[in-house]
Formats: C-alpha cells, sequence, structure tokens
C-alpha cells in the first residue's frame, strides 16, 4: 500500500518535531528537510541526532542541494556527511541524489536508500533508463520526480508508474507542478511506493505539493486502490475551481470509489488520448474547452448541439458522450422560483437577460421558445445583436435597459462579482416594478443586486443554486444514483465562508 509523506521545512529541530507531532496518524512518514535547517554544520547534526531520537514516526532525512530545488548552499562533503550520520543514527530512510551515492559511505547500516533523480525543467523522455541507472546505483527505493510542461507528462509519469509497479526496486514516480497534482494523488492507483504531501499550502518544498489534510479528506489518499474510478474538471486555469472539492465529497458521503481531480488542460485531444487508458470515467469541462470537447466526444444531447458547447462527460465503455447541464440547471432554478412565488407563468413572462458569453448563451437557449418575449442587453452591442439574432430574440442597448420594464431580469455579466461586489448591473429603479431578478453569479452568494432586490419586494434566484444544480447533475449522469444535494451545496457555501 502507498505510503504518505508529508515535507517539513522548519529551521529548527524543535520545530521539526513539533511540525511532525502535529500531523495526522494517517501521515505514514515525515520528510525532514536538514537542508532547511538553520546553522553550521555541527548544529545540523546536533538537530539530526535530536530528530531521530525523538520522532514519533518513520522519517526520511534528505539533505537537498541548491542545484537540486533544495537549500544546502555549503561544502558538498558536509552535506552527504549529514546523510551519513543519519543512516548511523536510526533514520528509516536517507534520500541520496543520484549522482551523489558513489561519494558516501552507508555499508553496513539498515537505513534503507532511496536514489533520487529530480529535474525541474521538464518531464524525460527515457524514463526507463534514469530508473535503471538508480537500481544500479544500489536503490533500495527509486525516485524519479520530474516537472509536468503539459497534463501529458503526468499521463506518461503514471503508466511508467503502472508498468514498473511490481518490479524491484520499489518506485516513487511523480510531476511537479500545477499539472502534475494527478500523479500525486493516483500514486497508490498505479502503484507508487509513496506520494509527497506539504504541512498546508503555505509550505510546499516542491511545485504542486497538496496539503495533507486535502489528500488525506478530499482526495482520500488511503482509500485509493488500483479498483478506483477518475473523474475530474478539464479547465485552463483550474486551480480556483470548487469542483473537486464539491464531488470528493459527495463521492465519500455515498462511499463511491472514485476520485476527482483538477486538470489543468491547455489541448484536450491528447489529454482525452492519454488519460482513457488510465482509467478515466468522467469528466466537467470548463473554459476554454466546452466548444472544442464536442469534436471528441462519440455522442451528446440535444441541447449541447444548440448550443454548442457542452460541459460533461460520461465515458462507458470506452465511448465518450456529452451533456451539457448548464441549461438544465438554469432553467430548473428559474422555474422553481417561479413556481414559489407570485410571479406569472414563463410563457407570459418578458424577460431581459444582461450578458452575452457562455452563461448568457445557455439561459437564451434554455428560454428560447419558452420566454414570451426574450431581450438581450450586453456591454459590447455586437455579440448581444448576434446572441439575439441566433435564437431569434430581441435586442436592446444598454442604456434602453430601464424602458423595457422587464417581468424577469437575468444578470450573466461579471458585475457584482467577488471582489468587486458593492456594482450593479442595473439601476436601482429597474426594481421599483418588482421584477423577479436572477444572478447568475455565485460568488458571494448573495450579490449587491440580490439585496436590492430583496429590499424592493422581488422574487430571487441565486446563482449559487445553479452552480449546485449543473454539479448535482453531473453526479447523477457518472453515478446513475441520487446525489446528495445538501452536501454538496454546504461544501461551497464552507468554501465562500457563508453562513
Amino acid at each position: 500500500m502507498s505510503k504518505l509523506c508529508v515535507s517539513l521545512t522548519e529551521t529548527t529541530a524543535s520545530d521539526m518535531l513539533d511540525a511532525m507531532r502535529e500531523l495526522p496518524p494517517q501521515v505514514d512518514v515525515a520528510e525532514i528537510r536538514m537542508d532547511y535547517l538553520k546553522g553550521g554544520y555541527q548544529e545540523v547534526i546536533s538537530a539530526l541526532h535530536m530528530i531521530c531520537r525523538r520522532r514519533d514516526r518513520r522519517i526520511i532525512i534528505t539533505n537537498r542541494p541548491v542545484r537540486e530545488g533544495g537549500r544546502w548552499a555549503g561544502d558538498e562533503s558536509q552535506r552527504l556527511a549529514v546523510l551519513e550520520e543519519a543512516a548511523q543514527s536510526g533514520a528509516d530512510y536517507i534520500d541520496i541524489e543520484w549522482e551523489s551515492l558513489t561519494d558516501m559511505d552507508v555499508s553496513g547500516v539498515s537505513c534503507r536508500k532511496i536514489v533520487s533523480y529530480h529535474n525541474f525543467e521538464e518531464t524525460p523522455r527515457d524514463l526507463a533508463g534514469i530508473y535503471n541507472k538508480c537500481k544500479e546505483n544500489g536503490a533500495d527505493v527509486v525516485k524519479i520526480a520530474a516537472m509536468a510542461r503539459d497534463i501529458c507528462d503526468s499521463a506518461r509519469m503514471l503508466n511508467f508508474l503502472q508498468e514498473h509497479s511490481k518490479l524491484a526496486p520499489p518506485l516513487i514516480a511523480l510531476c511537479m507542478g500545477e499539472e502534475g497534482i494527478a500523479t500525486r494523488v493516483l500514486a497508490p492507483k498505479f502503484g507508487g511506493f509513496l506520494s509527497f504531501a506539504s504541512q498546508s499550502r503555505e509550505k510546499q518544498s516542491a511545485p504542486g505539493q497538496i496539503g495533507c489534510e486535502n489528500m488525506l479528506n478530499m482526495y482520500q489518499f488511503h482509500k485509493i486502490s488500483p479498483s478506483t474510478k477518475i473523474y475530474g474538471v478539464v479547465a485552463n486555469p483550474v486551480s480556483h475551481s470548487m469542483s473537486p472539492a464539491i464531488h470528493n465529497t459527495a463521492f465519500k458521503h455515498e462511499r463511491l470509489d472514485a476520485v476527482y481531480l483538477p486538470f489543468k488542460v491547455k489541448d484536450p485531444e491528447p489529454f482525452l488520448n492519454s488519460f482513457l487508458s488510465l482509467g478515466l470515467k468522467g469528466l466537467s469541462v470548463t473554459i476554454p474547452h466546452k466548444e472544442k470537447m464536442m469534436a471528441l466526444v462519440d455522442d451528446m444531447d440535444d441541447m449541447s448541439k444548440k448550443i454548442g458547447a457542452l460541459n460533461t462527460i460520461n465515458i462507458l465503455s470506452g465511448r465518450k458522450h456529452g451533456f451539457n447541464t448548464d441549461i438544465s440547471a438554469a432553467m430548473r432554478v428559474l422555474k422553481s422560483t417561479i413556481k414559489n412565488t407570485d410571479t406569472k407563468a414563463l410563457s407570459r413572462c418578458k424577460v431581459l437577460l444582461l450578458g452575452a458569453g457562455g452563461a448568457a448563451r445557455a439561459i437564451a437557449y434554455g428560454l428560447c421558445g419558452t420566454a414570451e418575449d426574450l431581450i438581450i442587453a450586453n456591454r459590447t452591442d455586437e455579440r448581444a445583436v448576434k446572441l439575439a439574432q441566433e435564437i431569434n430574440a430581441r435586442y436592446c442597448s444598454m442604456d434602453e435597459m430601464p424602458d423595457c420594464r422587464p417581468d424577469i431580469i437575468i444578470n450573466t455579466t461579471s458585475v457584482g462579482m467577488s471582489p468587486k461586489t458593492n456594482a450593479m448591473p442595473v439601476p436601482p429603479q429597474m426594481l421599483e416594478h418588482r421584477p423577479l431578478i436572477f444572478d447568475a453569479i455565485y460568488n458571494p452568494v448573495e450579490t449587491r443586486l440580490l439585496r436590492e432586490a430583496k429590499k424592493a419586494g422581488c422574487a430571487t434566484a441565486y446563482g449559487f443554486d445553479w452552480f449546485i444544480d449543473q454539479a448535482v447533475q453531473q453526479f447523477e449522469i457518472w453515478t446513475e444514483r441520487k446525489a446528495p444535494t445538501k452536501i454538496m451545496a454546504d461544501v461551497v457555501r464552507n468554501k465562500l465562508a457563508v453562513v
């Protein structure tokens, strides 16, 4: 079973020990980064002895030089002497760079040697050659850590790990950087000896390390196995996405053997080709890939075809099925609000839609043929005119909006979004005749537009509910079971610090 190791980067022995004791018991190994310690050689040796005596779990002693991404800038012979002393002093593992082992004497000790290769520029092609060289140098464990320049580097690293998972010596194989996150989380699925996490997001010792709390709780590292199904969100950028927290929490609640990852993808076609063979079962698709993915699926629902974009892929028996849950989710929220208020039936409503981007297109197509009158306004007139012509709706300029007197106003622009939360997309006088207000923004949950609408006595529909509903539908498409909607919504509320 793969072990989870947390890298400790404190600057004193006592702080290292305190940090180790604060780690959850599920953390199997602590990596002690001796190169982070303050002081000269003798102080480092004293700190080493103290740490070895008082540790509360297995430890890896690492003393990384600057040339290998570490902080040891002193004498090379002293750097290696620290590792030799660690081997003699009871460390469980010492981590030695592959070109340094021949310069050390660690014979006759029970300490195991992790022989490591690091590349901070790229993921090299000849991973097998690197593995064999580390093996020939006497490795008890081989470690290969390379920078991912593209998400496909991670797929290549995981395939390499899987191919070598039953060979000796055991292998740690991971990619660094945001594109390498999958290799850290999926180490147990593909037979990795261990994976590294950081104490927290602020204390990474290598690019792309995940905080141990997220590794243990959100990704459930120790429950990942060869049978675990892989899902994820395809986006660029992706680090802001709340989808991993939402779907992993839902998987955990439903006790499903599945994990959901953030995939930073530049080109979706090679990504799909490289990850399908690794057990990929489903995807959320967002900016900028909703249109590009259409050409890569085997079939799709009618709404995806109409709007020219999809946001969900379900993979069954190798076939990729595309869906657009944005449209149905928006319409469900809007119709539910109408049903539960005094708003007249949608078929008799005049609707003003603000915006002409992806969210506006989804709602416009949902309303097409449903609302009595649909009017589109946008800061850039040309985009609004184009969308209006596309669905046979009307267009008005931003200056003409107050004269529309719509029954429903739907905002899909970013006006009022965090951090500029004091802005409003329409003037306050447009609320006087009490139209229903639907704000697609979900951060903050209650925008100024929604607050002012409630004060004016308007019915309100929330972008937060839209965001949750589209994720709920994705979950149900993938799993064919009812989603834990409240659990998923609570995750987002907590992420947004909403009480």
